[in-house]
């Protein structure tokens, strides 16, 4: 972060439902050891089309996009980078002296960690949700040769719409269902929500998995993170999502890419206090 806030420190931030520190902390702590006059601020709205006209009319660097927003910009902005409009979601905007070009670092988040813990493609896979993040993980997991799956959805139309977008099934619960990969890509869990000491899949069903994968980055344990912790179960959290695509929106933001040991520094410095 800046040390000293003037007319030509670069503002960045960021709009979610329930903002975290997790970002606010991670860019400013990578601002600081960079030297970079920049500012890092995490928002909240209830009115989602006022909020990016002001990223535009302030000169508002970058913009990273969270639940539930991830759609509702798609109409906001002036281009959509190759990687926002395969899956029509967005989660980072840079503004570039007016022009608004949104991209969705989401998708690298999660292909690379899928990657990282080895996670076979020979296993059933559930997948809850179907808004933006949930595009992003079943495109990842298209892509990654998972062949077969279930979008869990309660909303009907936009679960069978991102199913048979990559070939897989819809439920709108886990009825008859068993899987080996759990992905929970909803708000279940997340801190300050109405669901936030709610699983986001059952005892049983994560007793029969292999590997637990929550995309909520709020608490960095969720309580189905943890639960499948003293199960022994592979997990994957949303702190490990979250800070893959923040290092993509700092990229993009600055044109710097940092030194790994300084990412996993950043990281661990959002994590403490997020």
């Amino acid at each position: 972060m800046t040390k000293y806030l003037n007319k030509d420190t670069q503002v960045c931030m960021s709009l979610a439902a329930r903002p975290s520190n997790f970002g606010t902390r991670f860019h400013n702590y990578l601002y600081d050891a960079l030297d970079l006059d920049y500012l890092y601020k995490a928002f909240t709205t209830k009115d989602i089309q006022a909020a990016i006209g002001g990223v535009r009319a302030l000169g508002i660097r970058g913009c990273a996009i969270s639940m539930p927003f991830k759609e509702d910009v798609i109409p906001l902005v002036d281009e959509m980078d190759a990687s926002a409009k395969a899956i029509d979601s967005v989660n980072t905007i840079v503004n570039t002296d007016g022009h608004l070009k949104a991209y969705n670092t989401d998708y690298l988040a999660i292909a690379q960690l899928l990657a990282q813990y080895a996670v076979s493609n020979d296993q059933v896979f559930a997948l809850r949700g179907s808004g933006g993040m949930a595009k992003a993980v079943a495109c990842a997991l298209k892509d990654a040769g998972f062949k077969r799956g279930y979008i869990v959805a309660k909303n009907e139309k936009t679960g069978q719409q991102l199913a048979a977008l990559y070939g897989y099934e819809w439920r709108a619960d886990m009825q008859g269902v068993t899987a080996e990969v759990l992905i929970n890509a909803t708000p279940i869990g997340m801190s300050g929500g109405a669901d936030a000491d709610k699983l986001a899949y059952s005892e049983d069903e994560i007793n029969s998995a292999n590997v637990v994968f929550d995309v909520v980055a709020l608490p960095s344990e969720t309580p189905m993170i943890r639960y499948a912790k003293t199960q022994g179960k592979t997990v994957i959290s949303g702190a490990e999502v979250f800070a893959i695509q923040a290092v993509e929106q700092f990229v993009l933001y600055t044109g710097i890419r940092p030194e790994h040991e300084l990412f996993l520094a950043a990281a661990k410095y959002a994590r403490e206090s997020a």
